[in-house]
């Protein structure tokens, strides 16, 4: 019993366990290696181009947000001076056409679609 382990009560005999290696062609392995190198490749460039369109859109939406955050600013300093700016007017006289459009018209009009399919309506 020399050769033998003893584990867990078990008799373990010696040599090598799961599959035995297979005689594989070098080329083949070498082919198979550059295959997958070549489609990590491929993916890795895939994902930067995605991660590059994702950074550009959210650098648009930034933009558009401090384009937008200049026009609420110019119009409360225009109304710290006594002016009421004609958007404004527009807005408290209910004509949004004459609005330019900007990102509270369009959560009102989110929130009215939302009240509505809550209500059972439409």
């Amino acid at each position: 019993m020399d050769d033998n382990k003893m584990v867990a009560g078990k008799v373990k005999k010696p040599g090598k366990r799961g599959r035995k290696p297979a005689k594989i062609d070098l080329k083949a392995k070498l082919e198979r290696s550059r295959q997958s190198a070549r489609e990590c490749r491929a993916r890795k460039k895939l994902r930067y181009q995605y991660l590059e369109e994702l950074v550009s859109s959210k650098e648009r939406a930034i933009c558009a947000l401090r384009e937008e955050l200049e026009m609420y600013k110019q119009w409360c300093s225009a109304m710290d001076q006594g002016k009421i700016p004609s958007e404004i007017k527009a807005l408290l006289t209910g004509d949004e056409q004459k609005m330019p459009q900007s990102g509270s018209s369009t959560k009102t009009s989110k929130n009215n679609k939302n009240n509505i399919s809550s209500n059972g309506q439409g």
